[in-house]
């Protein structure tokens, strides 16, 4: 896979997936998620889901880089 974001993907009844994504797989997540209804595999670094997009609730991508440590200041 190319450069990944970590993505939480949130359901009904608040539990919570994170996974890394390419950015072509969290652009067709974002538009099967609109779609709304029926099921969605998704390929990650960590492997295969199989998504029930009816219980999707949110889908949260990272901010920005983090950092370990101190910044030259």
């Amino acid at each position: 896979m190319a450069e990944a974001t970590r993505v939480e993907i949130g359901f009904n009844g608040g539990q919570v997936v994170s996974a890394r994504l390419d950015e072509d797989a969290l652009s067709e997540l974002r538009k099967t998620v609109e779609r709304g209804s029926g099921w969605h595999d998704l390929e990650t670094e960590e492997g295969s889901f199989a998504l029930d997009l009816g219980k999707v609730v949110f889908v949260r991508t990272a901010g920005g880089s983090h950092a370990i440590g101190f910044s030259g200041a």
